[in-house]
């Protein structure tokens, strides 16, 4: 029995990259650390800007990786364990971390920025170009 899927319909041509990504993305479900995105008004550019927010209390900006990589960007964190402590209790884990997130084809980083433990990464997304072409249609007799 074949599985049947949104992307199973016939109209639909080339869109198994997309498949695959949705599939990769209903299976992450870390939590962790928790974040915002927010669209960010005033832009007299015409392009759309996002804002990404990440709650990484307790990192510093040397524990903080942020790279894009073809259309997804990966923020990543690791904290140094701070084995010169004696703890009474623990109760803040330093835990490592990797988020990702996909971009849409066009966008691209801005910027980021650490202030008062939220990491904030500003995103662009310029108006597409609308593409008309006439397709030449060859008579063959």
């Amino acid at each position: 029995m074949t599985r049947m899927t949104p992307f199973s319909n016939p109209l639909l041509l080339g869109f198994d990259s997309m498949e695959k990504t949705l599939e990769r993305v209903a299976k992450s479900g870390d939590s962790y650390p928790p974040y915002n995105i927010e669209r960010i008004r005033g832009n007299e550019s015409g392009s759309e800007r996002l804002r990404i927010t990440l709650a990484v209390a307790g990192f510093a900006e040397q524990d903080l990786d942020v790279t894009t990589e073809e259309n997804q960007l990966i923020v990543r964190g690791r904290q140094d364990d701070g084995s010169e402590r004696e703890y009474l209790h623990r109760g803040i884990a330093s835990r490592q971390f990797q988020r990702v997130f996909l971009l849409a084809d066009g966008m691209h980083v801005i910027g980021a920025a650490l202030k008062n433990g939220l990491l904030s990464i500003d995103l662009d997304r310029p108006e597409p170009e609308r593409l008309v072409r006439k397709i030449d249609i060859s008579v063959q007799d």
